[in-house]
């Protein structure tokens, strides 16, 4: 059977936040990072199921796995997650993924003899995943997922820098939370006095307030 594209997981569990590039004591920006941010795996195969007409359009599931993820029936018993939103094109050039999203899938530009829709390219873009089942890291306080929202929780991890993690996790280990985002504004001004942390979040309201906790 033909290939239908490629698809690379950028697991996102982690949005580190770098407080040294935001003017004023103890801020902090929403960005990648070396320890645990986004992370490329290594591009994978990943065969038609005959699913859709799309390669992983919105509605539809892929199986469990980082290394080889396909296209499945969402009945099926290897789905493990469902395409939230789809966007062609780089996600670093698109529009972010919705705020609950758990991890996203970036999938390479392909030029296959058949695809799925007869005009012999699968264009690169990228699907915000949700898993089918609990735990959610894009969940508020869940640890992890693509973007920063109001409810998660971070942690310091030395040279002004702070990373999410999540907000019941207090077994130690270094990843005990030290503040947490409680609410979204236009503009720092607007943030309440128990703030400690600003965060940036992107979107309409793109400062989040973080309380020590």
């Amino acid at each position: 059977m033909p290939e239908r594209g490629t698809a690379g997981v950028h697991a996102l569990p982690c949005a580190v936040l770098l407080s040294v590039l935001c003017a004023g004591v103890l801020t902090g920006c929403h960005g990648p990072s070396d320890e645990g941010g986004v992370t490329d795996s290594a591009a994978a195969g990943a065969r038609p199921s005959g699913a859709g007409a799309v390669f992983l359009a919105v509605g539809e599931c892929s199986s469990f796995g980082a290394v080889d993820p396909t296209e499945v029936p969402c009945d099926s018993a290897r789905a493990a997650a469902r395409v939230v939103a789809r966007q062609d094109g780089r996600a670093s050039d698109g529009p972010p993924c919705p705020a609950t999203t758990d991890f996203v899938l970036h999938i390479s530009e392909r030029r296959p003899s058949a695809d799925e829709d007869g005009d012999g390219t699968v264009p690169r873009g990228y699907a915000c995943m949700r898993g089918l089942r609990p735990p959610h890291p894009g969940d508020p306080g869940g640890g992890g997922g693509p973007r920063t929202i109001v409810g998660d929780c971070v942690r310091e991890t030395g040279g002004g820098r702070v990373r999410e993690t999540a907000c019941d996790d207090g077994g130690g280990g270094g990843r005990v939370p030290r503040f947490k985002v409680v609410d979204a504004v236009a503009d720092r001004a607007d943030c309440p006095a128990s703030t400690g942390l600003y965060v940036h979040l992107g979107g309409e309201r793109p400062v989040g307030c973080a309380r020590p906790l």
